[in-house]
């Protein structure tokens, strides 16, 4: 029961990432969702992909604003036989995704500022809540089986289970870009990012099918089953008290049978006997081959296993109380950026940028923790990986430009912990995009982008889990860019992307052999308005 709050501190992966690394949001503007090759930029959004191309545009002060409202589907299918459901959703919505830039240029300089989410930026909620949450519930049937001896037949559960994570590490970049000559400019600028994770959910009304009848399992056990096996163990320490003095009498090597047709003791007496040892399982059988010796044994090891039977229903059923936890995790961390942009011929253009490791610590603030595993003020690393970058945009002819992008995130350069089976969640090779984009100006005032870009993260199956999990991908992007007068710019922009199933293998003592399967699709639709104060 303590993996609902085990799961929640583990979502330093669980930032609603819809283009980037494990914990990078990469769609970060309008004109990217459109054609998803931006690394060698000249545009408002080389304040975020190519800073150092900034100085490719004409002098004056520009202001660009983007929205994107995305989507995400989750979906974890398991095999495991214990479960109640094998399918379990989790949808996550972003309404608003909000950037902005701005950029003044003058002759050699440019000062500029970008503000976005750089990581999470929406919320997931699960209405059925996860196998992991459940499986707690689910183990316990097989376990209760046994009660059948004391006249319980548990043969179901059930329970409400509800997740909802939010997160949003917010990126503030500032800095200055310097044009050296006509070919090189550089750029060095800082990005300061508040963090904050918000997670809510509970576990709470599980109750079991208890003879026919659904029953709250916390008061079942505790209050019905656990009297029931107290009073058997009751019967039992009498039952060996009872055969006492003719143990003291010497009589503890000979059984009932001979007892009685010795006239030790009467048919009464054998019967009482036999009764309390039938009434605990024992056979007919077994009790005409007994010597009172293992007669009382028996009495007082089943009593002792009885009442300890009885602890563990009480035990059981403070576990299946209500659980909740309402917790949020904040802090932040700066991130140094270093650009270059290349200029070798007319036409041609290349960008460079490497953004270094983000040292992160989030402080826990916690409302309510059913389960003591959020302590209050404790805090958890969350550092974001260093990334180095580079585009190549080439004017094939007035109308026509193609661009690629290849970006490398050094998620081996971190350390992620583990997931919420506590396995180590380690990096096979760091992720890394190769992105492909063009655009044709088909009309004066408008032109079309198309972008496609292969996703090849690097974990390992055992990073994976029902609650965080990541996947090869492939996105597909379009839109337009419109020019509505020099000075103003509408960007509109549509993705989709299909990540690969990724399936992980577990072995359970209760269960045996089971897999689950990971699935996701995003897509995401954004606008984009520049505007350029000054320009002719």
């Amino acid at each position: 029961m303590k993996k609902l709050i085990a799961t929640a501190g583990l979502l330093m992966c669980f930032g609603v990432v819809f283009a980037g690394g494990l914990l990078t949001n990469g769609n970060q503007s309008a004109q990217y969702i459109r054609m998803l090759s931006r690394n060698a930029s000249t545009g408002y959004d080389a304040v975020y992909f190519n800073p150092a191309g900034l100085m490719k545009m004409e002098n004056g002060l520009y202001i660009a604003v983007n929205s994107q409202t995305l989507f995400q589907t989750k979906t974890v299918v398991s095999s495991y036989p214990l479960l109640n459901s094998s399918t379990y959703d989790g949808k996550i919505t972003v309404p608003v995704f909000p950037t902005a830039f701005a950029i003044y240029k003058k002759d050699k300089i440019a000062y500029s500022l970008g503000i976005g989410p750089n990581s999470g930026g929406g919320s997931a909620e699960f209405d059925k809540g996860l196998p992991s949450f459940e499986k707690d519930i689910s183990n316990l049937v097989p376990g209760l089986a046994g009660l059948t001896k004391v006249g319980q037949s548990i043969t179901g559960y059930k329970a409400d289970i509800s997740f909802k994570g939010e997160s949003v590490f917010w990126g503030i970049q500032g800095g200055v870009s310097y044009k050296i000559n006509d070919k090189f400019s550089v750029y060095g600028g800082l990005r300061y990012i508040p963090a904050t994770n918000t997670y809510t959910g509970y576990i709470k009304n599980i109750s079991v099918t208890a003879n026919g009848t659904s029953k709250i399992a916390s008061t079942y056990l505790s209050n019905e089953v656990a009297p029931i096996l107290t009073g058997l163990a009751a019967q039992a320490t009498a039952g060996a008290a009872g055969v006492q003095p003719l143990i003291a009498a010497g009589a503890g090597g000979y059984t009932l049978g001979t007892l009685q047709g010795a006239g030790y003791i009467s048919a009464a007496q054998r019967a009482q006997i036999e009764g309390g040892l039938l009434g605990l399982g024992v056979t007919q059988a077994q009790i005409n081959a007994m010597p009172v010796s293992t007669i009382q044994s028996t009495f007082s090891s089943t009593a002792a296993t009885l009442n300890d039977q009885a602890k563990t229903m009480i035990a059981t059923g403070a576990a299946l109380t209500d659980k909740s936890v309402d917790v949020k995790q904040t802090g932040s961390g700066i991130t140094p950026i270093l650009g270059l942009n290349i200029s070798p011929c007319e036409g041609l253009n290349i960008g460079m940028k490497y953004e270094f490791k983000t040292k992160l610590t989030l402080t826990n603030s916690t409302k309510v923790d059913g389960t003591g595993m959020f302590p209050d003020k404790a805090e958890s690393s969350s550092d974001i990986p260093a990334i180095f970058a580079v585009g190549v945009d080439y004017r094939i002819t007035r109308k026509l430009n193609l661009s690629a992008s290849f970006t490398n995130y050094n998620d081996k350069g971190v350390n992620w912990g583990n997931n919420i089976y506590k396995q180590p969640r380690i990096i096979d090779h760091n992720e890394w995009e190769l992105a492909l984009g063009g655009q044709y100006q088909f009309m004066k005032c408008v032109a079309l982008s198309l972008g496609y870009m292969h996703t090849a993260m690097g974990v390992f199956e055992q990073f994976n889990s029902d609650f965080s999990y990541y996947s090869n991908s492939e996105s597909y992007a379009g839109g337009f860019e419109i020019k509505a007068g020099h000075n103003l710019t509408v960007d509109l922009g549509a993705i989709v992307t299909n990540y690969k199933d990724a399936n992980k293998l577990f072995s359970s003592p209760v269960a045996g052999s089971y897999f689950e399967t990971y699935k996701k699709h995003n897509l995401g639709f954004a606008i984009g308005l520049g505007y350029h104060f000054g320009g002719k």
